[in-house]
């Protein structure tokens, strides 16, 4: 079997406090900070380094995380991945990506997501993952449904900022779209 955390192009690894930087240029794009969230006004490295050196500190897992997306050609910081809003009752969570601009259109976030889901169906008993895309990211649109996720709504002006109200729309994935049965891990 191997590594679970480490796919072809990419290995997820935890938070360490020398990320800051990585964290930082992450957020310096206006545009790349919107599609992935919302824009914040400009932070110090102090803050970046103090906000990057707590969540180093967290405990691994738990009901929401944050893993860093590090390249395997070159060891470097290529973006984060996050699980959080899990429900372990209905069995469903949610995770999202970010990959530095330098790193996009390499299949890296297409990989960590698998990790990620592989890690959460697999070894967690989560049945359903869902993301929220703001509907003119057809970057991220593509990646979803190109791993297998399925439309499952739009919230109609759902969102403001840039000065106007934006759809998000809602994917989801099964434990058993991500995997048929016959090629699930350990059953193989």
């Amino acid at each position: 079997m191997r590594h679970m955390w480490t796919g072809a192009k990419v290995r997820l690894r935890g938070v360490e406090p020398e990320d800051w930087e990585g964290f930082r240029d992450l957020a310096r794009h206006t545009v790349d900070a919107r599609n992935a969230d919302l824009v914040e006004p400009p932070r110090s490295a102090e803050s970046f380094r103090s906000w990057t050196a707590e969540r180093a500190g967290r405990p691994p897992g738990g009901e929401a995380f944050r893993l860093v997306v590090e390249g395997l050609a070159d060891h470097a910081f290529a973006g984060a991945v996050t699980v959080g809003e899990t429900d372990g009752r209905a069995g469903r969570f949610r995770t999202g990506i970010e990959i530095a601009r330098d790193h996009r259109r390499k299949g890296y976030a297409a990989e960590a997501t698998e990790l990620v889901l592989t890690y959460m169906f697999a070894e967690q008993r989560f049945n359903k993952c869902e993301v929220e895309v703001y509907a003119f990211n057809d970057a991220s649109l593509a990646l979803y449904r190109r791993l297998g996720f399925v439309e499952e709504g739009r919230l109609r002006q759902h969102e403001f900022f840039a000065g106007g109200y934006h759809d998000v729309v809602l994917f989801g994935i099964t434990a058993d779209e991500h995997w048929p049965t016959h090629e699930r891990p350990g059953l193989r």
